[in-house]
């Protein structure tokens, strides 16, 4: 997952929706000393969780919403949002990461990969199988606590064809596509296969191009300024 940032050498990087920290905590291990890093949240509870992870790292903490990032333009040369654009408006958000990155910079973001066999079997069989369980659960009498169910999650996924569209809208000029979690596994099944690989290889390092890209639960987006 890192070596899309190999096209970078360098500089001043910003994790857009930082969470816990786990991707700037991979950053410091991999690249030690390339990038200054700069992770900002809107949860005061992420950034005290990523503030114990990278402590000592000269990391710069910022609480932050990423619609309205509080950085000034052209502050940065690589912009990542990973596991962001699914919760918020992705137009919106791509303007932001298109302001602060600067001219020659690198702007890299994730998204669900809605036409994975995973997804569309997840979203399309898997998760209306348990609301419709747990509505015969309820004439069945069993309590709400012992039904089955899915809560509603306000994911907004699209396609790498989208969500490219999107970014060049947005002043963003792709220039690579790598889906990533490549899995042939389907709800509930996947649960086993999880546990069996994570001793092996986390499902983030499994990447696919190509031909090979049409498993992959999510994929990453890797562009430049278009202007």
């Amino acid at each position: 997952m890192l070596g899309i940032l190999d096209r970078c050498p360098g500089g001043d990087l910003l994790d857009v929706g930082c969470g816990p920290g786990m991707f700037v905590r991979r950053v410091l291990d991999a690249r030690p000393g390339d990038f200054r890093i700069t992770a900002v949240d809107q949860s005061p509870a992420m950034i005290a969780e990523i503030a114990g992870r990278t402590a000592g790292a000269g990391v710069e903490l910022a609480v932050g919403e990423a619609e309205a990032l509080p950085f000034p333009d052209a502050s940065f040369d690589v912009v990542v949002a990973m596991g962001l654009l699914e919760y918020c408006d992705p137009s919106v958000v791509l303007r932001e990461l298109d302001r602060v990155v600067r001219p020659d910079g690198l702007v890299v973001v994730s998204m669900l990969n809605p036409l994975s066999p995973y997804r569309l079997f997840e979203w399309g069989v898997y998760w209306p199988l348990l609301r419709l369980l747990g509505q015969v659960e309820g004439l069945l009498g069993l309590t709400p606590e012992r039904r089955h169910g899915v809560p509603k999650s306000g994911i907004r996924a699209l396609s790498a064809g989208r969500l490219r569209r999107r970014m060049r809208d947005a002043g963003l000029c792709p220039v690579d596509v790598v889906h990533y979690d490549v899995t042939s596994s389907v709800p509930p099944f996947d649960r086993l296969v999880w546990r069996w690989t994570r001793r092996h290889e986390r499902p983030a390092d499994t990447v696919g191009r190509g031909r090979w890209r049409w498993p992959g639960t999510a994929y990453l987006v890797a562009a430049t300024r278009c202007r």
